[in-house]
This record gives C-alpha cells, sequence and structure tokens, in this order.
C-alpha cells in the first residue's frame, strides 16, 4: 500500500483539527483509497517539527491544545524554519494553513512557491497566497494545463479556501465546465452567518461575535470577517479559478456587516427571508463581471434566505445548466479540513 509523506503548515484551529480528524479514523483513508498518509513535519509560529519516519500527530495535538508551539516537542528542530522545511524535506504533498495575510500573504506564498518550485503538490487552505499570486501559483502548477491528470507540473487545490466543504471551486470549475456562468451570488462567510443570526435574535454585536468564537470559525483578525474581506478574498479567488477572470483585491466593491442595524434585521425575518453578507459576480454586456460584497437583504424567494441557522451557500445562473444551488452546514474547521482531505485524495488518486 502506497505512503504519501506530508508537511503541514499552520497548526491553528484547522491544522489541529486536520491532525484531531486524522488521528480519530486512521484507517479511512487506507481503507477506502489505498494509501497511507504520514505527517513527516509540521510548523507553527515557534517554529518546524521534522521526523522522516512519521510524527507523533497525539503528542502535537496535545501540544496544541495545551496553548504550546512545537518547540516543544521532542521532535522540534530549531536549524530550520518553515521556508527551508518545504526547500529540503522529503514529502510528497504540502499542506498549507497559515493565517490570512493580506499584506503579502507571507508565509504562506513563500511556503507555497518552495513546493511547487520543487515539484511537490500543495494543497492550501490559506486564502492570502491565492488572492495576491493566483497567477504565479497557477503557471507552476497543473493550472498551467487546465488540470490535466496527465500534467507533467505538480497539482495544486484549494477548494477548502472558498467556503470550507461547500464544493464552490470544484462545482463552478468542473460541474459547470461548459456552461456560461452569468451570475452568482456566495454567502461564504460563516462568521457574519452567525453574528448576523445571533443578532436578529436580539443579541448585541459583541455577544454575536462571541458566539462565533466559540465555535472556531473566526479569523484571528475578526475584521477579515466583519468587514467583508474574507469574502472578498474568496470572490478573488472564484473569479480567477472559475470564470477566468484575472482579478485582485482592488477589484471588488467592499461593504461589511458593521452598519446592519437591529431594525433591519428584524424586518428582513418578520418578511420571511434575512440579511447575509453576499459576494457577488454579474456578467456585463462587454463579458467581464462586476464583483462585489455586501450585506443584502434576500426575500423570503431567494434560495439563499432558506439557509439554516450558520449555513452557507451559492447560487449559480448559467445559460446551460440554469440555476444552481448548494448549501452546506458545518461543525466549527471540520469542513475546512474536509476539503482539505477531498483535495488530499484528488492529488494522490489523479
Amino acid at each position: 500500500m502506497d505512503m504519501v509523506d506530508a508537511i503541514l503548515t499552520g497548526i491553528g484551529n484547522i491544522g489541529r483539527t486536520f491532525l484531531e480528524m486524522l488521528v480519530a479514523d486512521p484507517d479511512r483513508l487506507p481503507r477506502r483509497y489505498g494509501f497511507h498518509l504520514r505527517i513527516v513535519g509540521v510548523a507553527d509560529s515557534s517554529g518546524v517539527a521534522l521526523d522522516p519516519g512519521g510524527l507523533d500527530l497525539p503528542a502535537i495535538i496535545d501540544v496544541k491544545r495545551r496553548k504550546l508551539g512545537v518547540a516543544a516537542l521532542p521532535s522540534f528542530r530549531p536549524d530550520l524554519d518553515v521556508i527551508t522545511l518545504a526547500e529540503t524535506a522529503a514529502y510528497d504533498l504540502l499542506l498549507e494553513a497559515t493565517p490570512t495575510n493580506l499584506r503579502d500573504g507571507q508565509p504562506g506564498l513563500d511556503i507555497v512557491r518552495a513546493a511547487l518550485r520543487r515539484g511537490k503538490s500543495a494543497v492550501l487552505a490559506s486564502k492570502g497566497p491565492l488572492v495576491l499570486a493566483f497567477a504565479e501559483l497557477a503557471a507552476l502548477s497543473d493550472w498551467a494545463d487546465d488540470l490535466s491528470p496527465r500534467s507533467p507540473r505538480p497539482a495544486l487545490r484549494f477548494s477548502g479556501a472558498v467556503g470550507g466543504a461547500l464544493p464552490t471551486i470544484n462545482f463552478g470549475q468542473r460541474d459547470l465546465a461548459g456552461a456560461q456562468i452569468e451570475r452568482a451570488e456566495l454567502v461564504v462567510n460563516g462568521t457574519t452567518q452567525v453574528i448576523l443570526e445571533q443578532m436578529a435574535a436580539g443579541a448585541d454585536f459583541a455577544t454575536a461575535l462571541a458566539e462565533a468564537q466559540r465555535q472556531g470559525i473566526v479569523e484571528p483578525d475578526p475584521s477579515l470577517d466583519v468587514d467583508g474581506w474574507d469574502a472578498a478574498n474568496k470572490l478573488v479567488i472564484f473569479a480567477n479559478a472559475v470564470l477566468g477572470q484575472p482579478t485582485t483585491l482592488a477589484d471588488v466593491t467592499v461593504r461589511g456587516i458593521r452598519d446592519v442595524t437591529a431594525a433591519e434585521l428584524a424586518a428582513a425575518w418578520q418578511a420571511g427571508g434575512r440579511i447575509s453578507l453576499v459576494a457577488r459576480a454579474e456578467r456585463q454586456p462587454d463579458g467581464r463581471y462586476d464583483l462585489s460584497v455586501a450585506p443584502a437583504v434576500l426575500g423570503p424567494e431567494h434560495p439563499l434566505a432558506r439557509l439554516a441557522h450558520g449555513e452557507m451557500g451559492f447560487v449559480i445562473s448559467s445559460d446551460s445548466a440554469g440555476r444552481s444551488t448548494i448549501s452546506s452546514l458545518e461543525d466549527g474547521p471540520l469542513g475546512t479540513c474536509q476539503a482539505m482531505l477531498r483535495d488530499l485524495i484528488e492529488i494522490v488518486r489523479r
């Protein structure tokens, strides 16, 4: 049976939960897909741990639950930093889950660059590298060959970066292949969904944010969620990967949820709808897409108004597939981890 060696960079809520998922059912991958996944290297803000024979995952999980870093592990390598790990370690695949950094994409961007330049496939949960350098990373990967399974280039996958377990990228890029997308509406920020629902039920903003943080779905910098930038990041990735439109954050009009009032929320819910933070792409007569993120009143007739508490979803309208709607209800960061596992399995089996 094949052994796949991976390194995991970033062991916050997502990275730690991914390890917990592996430990909870260690036979899932060999039983169903015929390969073992061995984590040989991990990195967090305290440094790097490396063991070519495979790291002790329960020990890593225990250290992180105790709010310590990998520097507390016996396998800690003070001579290595995370970039050197990606550049020199023996591994097959990178799992990248460092926090989103919209200033320069670091350290995730250089980590992914190092892996792809060595011919190592990469699975990203982090959004910064994709938002700031999508074209560069695509050119280093199988995206340059239209995701051909026979591509000589390493695979680049990132379905967990746009809505967690919600198959936003997969559906738009694969299942709507050949269709002309006219309009896409994405509710892909779980934090604002929870906050707006809590406020509609009578909570103030601070209490609603605290509830979202308790669920483990808030970015380390909450302003990325509440000011709309997380949703905008995901729309940028969607535009590049699915719509084929070269896009940066500067191309997206962004407004967050801070100005949404309790009265507005109550009125929307009493009418049978809701208010959600919606990322929209509208195809224009010249073929380009107008891109925006803003709170929107969704009437009772709108498919996304029927999302259950905490659900995310999207509606995509196209010329040949009509209107397609998909939703997902996730348990904290577990959905993003499932998406990473989904991407990993696709890469190994291609």
